[in-house]
């Protein structure tokens, strides 16, 4: 079904241009959405700063068609989601419809681009104003990947692409009654996988967290998720993410005006905040990730405010914990934070960065313009930089830290880009719209004697 560009490929093979490291590494390197820190940062080194359809792509492969899915790497094996081709993919896949009916999960060689094989979660794929049903990011361990459809199937997969097991949330739990359709990527903490159907909009059902044991596909345990919030404020499109506290795993849910710390084990509630809609207005669904480090849960809503809860306490922590918060108009809406520990980097749909003191909320910086246009995939920390690439697949390079420096601006032609960045190795990954790009530095050999 897809193949790699053959110039790309040419060029990287039979041109000699060497990646400096040859394969992806052994392991897990990007097993999740926003990475194995699950804060959009990574420790990798001598990453690009500047490429170009013809400087640093070590290769480019077709995509079927656009979406929002980001990528996850194991085991030099990178697996995306993707909608089945379209009516519009004759015309260059540039259009924003949903594509074809089924949503696909895709294997590819990390380290080539080769097509390994693809794979049909579900059928029944929809548009929902910006993004289809296979905009939610799949999770791997190495040895297996777990895939979720916008359309409520979860499948389990070995590396081979043979199907373990599935299961169906809107069959089993009812009818997903999100404004804007489902969306949320899965955790996989320990031996369970873990789901949030937080919605209200267009349902009076509960919304619900989910357990799943990985290798069995069995139910482990399922609570509802409690909320005051109204109107469209229940719906939320966030991922949960794991923070550990007096040496215990946690997660961290945000979304319909709370956040909410909760034990793995049992999916037990241990403490929430509220502060994410101050004013109680009625549009608040939320597409931001938290952020879970240093015994501190950061939480992005629609634009503003961000809040800091300090983990810990059981019951409504919110006057006792919040740490800070931030109340600016030009905080991000749909991309969410990222950070290293020390910084807080926030991008603007629109195109504003903002650095905060991830301990304090103190700004640094910004808000600053950069590169115009829609922002919807969320910004990668790395190597000194952060990476922030907007919806016409453009990438500009920021440096990392107290100073507001552009150090590039990096444009490729792979068209409607929702996706945020994977790493491996020394190597970035991008699923733009109409293809899969590895960018790495590029050495040309020495000539031979």
């Amino acid at each position: 079904m897809i193949s790699a560009t053959k110039r790309i490929l040419t060029l990287v093979v039979a041109g000699g241009l060497l990646a400096s490291a040859a394969t992806v590494r052994a392991g897990v390197d990007w097993g999740n959405w926003r990475g194995p820190a699950m804060n959009g940062s990574s420790d990798a080194h001598n990453l690009p700063v500047e490429w170009s359809e013809s400087k640093n792509v070590l290769w480019k492969t077709a995509a079927p068609h656009w979406s929002g899915s980001s990528p996850v790497i194991a085991n030099n094996r990178l697996f995306v989601l993707s909608a089945s081709k379209g009516a519009a993919d004759a015309e260059g896949n540039q259009g924003k419809d949903a594509g074809g009916n089924e949503i696909l999960l895709l294997c590819f060689d990390a380290t080539t681009g080769e097509h390994k094989w693809s794979k049909t979660i579900s059928e029944g794929n929809q548009f929902y104003n910006k993004h289809n049903m296979a905009s939610i990011s799949p999770v791997t361990d190495g040895e297996h990947v777990w895939a979720v459809s916008g359309t409520g199937v979860i499948a389990a997969f070995d590396f081979d692409g043979k199907r373990i097991w599935d299961y169906d949330l809107q069959k089993t739990h009812g009818k997903f009654g999100l404004y804007w359709g489902y969306a949320s990527s899965p955790l996989l903490l320990d031996d369970l996988l873990i789901v949030q159907v937080l919605h209200g909009a267009k349902t009076d059902d509960p919304s619900y967290l989910l357990a799943l044991d990985k290798r069995t596909g069995k139910k482990r345990w399922y609570v509802e998720r409690v909320t005051d919030a109204q109107k469209e404020c229940p719906d939320a499109y966030t991922t949960p993410v794991v923070y550990e506290h007096d040496g215990k795993k946690r997660f961290v849910i945000s979304g319909a005006d709370w956040v909410t710390a909760h034990d793995p084990a049992t999916g037990k509630e241990i403490w929430r905040a509220t502060g994410l809609n101050p004013r109680r207005e009625g549009n608040y669904r939320i597409c931001g990730s938290p952020i879970a480090m240093n015994d501190l849960v950061v939480a992005t809503s629609r634009n503003r405010p961000i809040v800091a809860v300090r983990a810990g306490g059981t019951g409504d922590v919110t006057a006792s914990h919040t740490a800070w918060t931030y109340d600016d108009r030009k905080g991000p809406d749909v991309p969410s934070a990222a950070c290293d520990g020390t910084y807080l980097y926030l991008i603007h749909d629109r195109g504003f960065a903002t650095c905060l003191d991830f301990r304090t909320g103190a700004v640094v910086w910004g808000p600053e313009r950069i590169e115009g246009g829609a922002y919807s995939a969320s910004p990668l920390v790395a190597d000194g930089r952060v990476y922030v690439t907007n919806e016409d697949c453009v990438t500009t390079v920021l440096k990392a830290g107290p100073k507001f420096e552009v150090m590039a601006t990096n444009r490729l032609d792979g068209g409607y880009t929702l996706s945020s960045w994977a790493v491996a190795g020394n190597r970035m990954y991008l699923r733009a719209g109409t293809h899969l790009y590895c960018i790495g530095k590029a050495e040309t050999p020495k000539a031979e004697d």
